[in-house]
């Protein structure tokens, strides 16, 4: 092989050297996406259905730049340091396997020797450049950039589920991404990679995106009908449009939007508690703690896609754990038998019978007091996200009627709830 063809088979067909190392799902599709991640010019923005390879094609690509155009600065970014980590260990294998130590004694007449190599950095004997920058760094969204310039630059979901949830988390990402034009070197360029979660977060002020959904023929041929089908079911619907359809569902029937999240998770200690139980089916066991103080109600909530009998002992614990009053518990389908369970692990039961339609008591009182509502630390986002889908069409409505429940029982007292004890 000649040093062209060598040159040529990276630079033009990256896809092929990919799954001599070991990456074989790789497609004609991936070789477009490394090819424009290597080669493009200009800042580009690509999003692609969730299980798509997208991060695999950033490594790929990650160590070509390395080999290809050794003395170039790259820098690579993702929401947290943690989440780089695996980027840059993958890329480090790659540039340690022996075709691409082949391709480099073809190109440079030497094998890759990595000068530095740590979580977040790389740096090879391809660059003259060894006292500088590494040739490749990694850092998390909101690390200190300042006295640092790149000739390239990659995000990889730096927009996720927080940024659907929370508007602060949305700007913040935002102010970060304008950032990274100020440390582009001229004729640098930005290449953002990931799925989008708000029509407000960080992927409006990118260039527009270039999709492939779910529906792409090519992303067909990763994704199996089955896989799509097994996919919708396990997820709500806002998060299956966002990580597969690539799209937002519209949100003129949504009743709760922008949650409070991030309080203190003492906040909820010696409020009480819900269970809404889950038996065969589709639908979730949600577990709530609400407590009332200085207006605002203080919820931690836990929500789990299986038999209630499975979560007893998760829920006793978190109830104990939060040093909770009185559980509260729905008799209607099961006849108490739930609360009678639970009373063995010594908590103490109100097992009710509901009379109130479910839809009337969510938007009577949840809606009533949505901008009094603080989700606490620790709360799982799933449950905040099902609250946050709701509509009079939704698939799963647990959660927020196991919230709404314990707003009932609060929102009538005229003083903030008091605990049964005191610390």
């Amino acid at each position: 092989m000649t040093r062209e063809q060598a040159i040529h088979l990276l630079r033009d067909k990256p896809y092929k050297v990919a799954r001599a190392v070991g990456f074989t799902k790789l497609t004609e599709l991936h070789n477009e996406w490394i090819r424009m991640m290597v080669s493009s010019r200009g800042d580009r923005t690509l999003q692609g259905s969730r299980g798509t390879y997208k991060t695999t094609c950033d490594s790929v690509a990650l160590a070509n730049i390395i080999v290809l155009l050794p003395l170039k600065k790259t820098l690579f970014m993702r929401k947290t340091d943690s989440d780089v980590k695996e980027v840059i260990r993958q890329t480090s294998k790659i540039l340690q396997t022996e075709q691409y130590n082949a391709l480099s004694s073809i190109i440079h007449g030497k094998r890759i020797q990595l000068m530095t190599e740590s979580a977040t950095e790389i740096s090879t004997n391809l660059t003259s450049d060894i006292k500088g920058t590494s040739q490749l760094v990694g850092m998390g969204l909101g690390s200190s950039l300042t006295g640092k310039h790149f000739d390239f630059i990659f995000t990889d979901d730096i927009v996720n589920i927080k940024d659907r949830l929370s508007k602060a988390e949305r700007d913040r990402t935002k102010i970060l991404y304008q950032e990274l034009q100020n440390i582009k070197n001229r004729d640098g360029k930005i290449f953002n990679t990931g799925t989008p979660w708000h029509k407000d977060d960080c992927f409006s002020i990118m260039p527009e995106p270039i999709k492939y959904s779910i529906e792409h023929p090519q992303v067909k041929e990763i994704i199996s009908e089955d896989e799509i089908a097994k996919l919708k079911e396990s997820m709500l619907p806002s998060l299956f449009a966002a990580n597969y359809e690539l799209k937002h569902i519209a949100s003129e029937d949504v009743i709760f939007t922008e949650p409070k999240t991030g309080a203190d998770a003492s906040l909820v200690e010696q409020g009480i508690s819900h269970t809404d139980a889950a038996f065969y089916g589709e639908d979730y066991t949600a577990f709530t703690i609400c407590r009332k103080a200085g207006g605002k109600y203080y919820v931690f909530g836990k929500c789990w896609r299986k038999h209630v009998e499975e979560c007893y002992s998760e829920i006793a614990d978190l109830h104990n754990r939060f040093m909770c009053g009185k559980m509260h518990i729905e008799k209607n389908a099961d006849k108490g038998l739930v609360a009678r369970d639970l009373r063995k692990y010594g908590l103490s039961i109100n097992a009710y019978n509901e009379t109130m339609n479910k839809y009337i008591k969510i938007v009577t009182y949840l809606k009533n007091v949505w901008n009094d509502v603080v989700f606490v630390e620790g709360t799982d986002e799933e449950y905040i996200d099902m609250i946050c889908d709701f509509n009079d069409n939704a698939p799963h409505d647990d959660c927020p009627d196991s919230l709404a429940s314990l707003i009932r029982i609060l929102y009538n007292k005229s003083e903030d709830y008091q605990p049964l004890f005191i610390m």
